[in-house]
């Protein structure tokens, strides 16, 4: 009796260890994820960001340059 008494205590040891590990480990898993998502997010706002300011360095660079090409046709 003794025996049976310690394989169900045994079994219910591995029962609920095994629960409350997996709960930790998709908490884990998601919290990596959304810090992976958040970091890929202001990455890609910086990036975008960056490639307005060119394009409006060019734009403004182009026009500069389309005015004074007619300014000096005009002359």
């Amino acid at each position: 009796m003794k025996k049976v008494f310690a394989i169900f205590a045994i079994a219910g040891l591995m029962a609920t260890a095994s629960c409350g590990n997996k709960e930790v480990k998709e908490e884990t898993v998601e919290t990596e994820v959304v810090e992976t998502i958040e970091e890929t997010t202001e990455e890609a706002v910086e990036a975008t960001e960056e490639a307005v300011e060119d394009t409006m360095e060019q734009v403004e660079e182009t026009v500069e340059e389309t005015v004074e090409t007619a300014t000096e046709e005009a002359k």
